[in-house]
C-alpha cells in the first residue's frame, strides 16, 4: 500500500514543482506522524498532505483528512521548524493535494490553506 502512496506523492511533488514551489523535504517523519511534502512557496513554508481515493464510496480524498490527522500534521510541522531553524521565522501554510479516482492524476485538486 505504501508504494501506491509514494506514486501519488511523487505526482503531487511534480505538480507543485510545476507551480513554482521548491521542495525542502519529503516524508518527514516524527512521533506525531508524517508530512508527505515540505515545500517553499516564495516566503511561505508549505506543509503538504497528499490524499488519494480510488473510489468515493467512503468519501472523497479531501474528506479523508479528519481533525486528528490535521493535528498530527501541525505537530509534525512544529518539529520540522524546530529541527530546521532557518525556516522557523517564515509564515506557514497547510495544503492538501487530493486525487479522486485513478484518472485524477491529470487533475489534482490543490487546496491551499486547507487547515491550520
Amino acid at each position: 500500500m505504501k508504494n501506491i502512496g509514494q506514486i501519488w506523492e511523487r505526482d503531487a511533488e511534480r505538480f507543485l514543482l510545476s507551480q513554482g514551489l521548491v521542495l525542502l523535504a519529503r516524508n518527514f517523519l516524527t512521533r506525531s506522524g508524517e508530512i508527505d511534502l515540505v515545500m517553499r512557496d516564495q516566503d511561505l513554508i508549505v506543509f503538504v498532505e497528499v490524499r488519494f481515493r480510488k473510489a468515493s464510496r467512503f468519501g472523497t480524498a479531501i474528506h479523508s483528512i479528519d481533525r486528528r490527522k490535521s493535528v498530527c500534521v501541525v505537530r509534525s510541522a512544529s518539529v520540522f521548524l524546530q529541527q530546521h531553524p532557518q525556516w522557523s521565522n517564515h509564515p506557514c501554510r497547510f495544503d492538501v493535494i487530493a486525487y479522486d479516482g485513478v484518472a485524477a492524476r491529470a487533475n489534482p485538486t490543490w487546496i491551499q490553506a486547507a487547515f491550520n
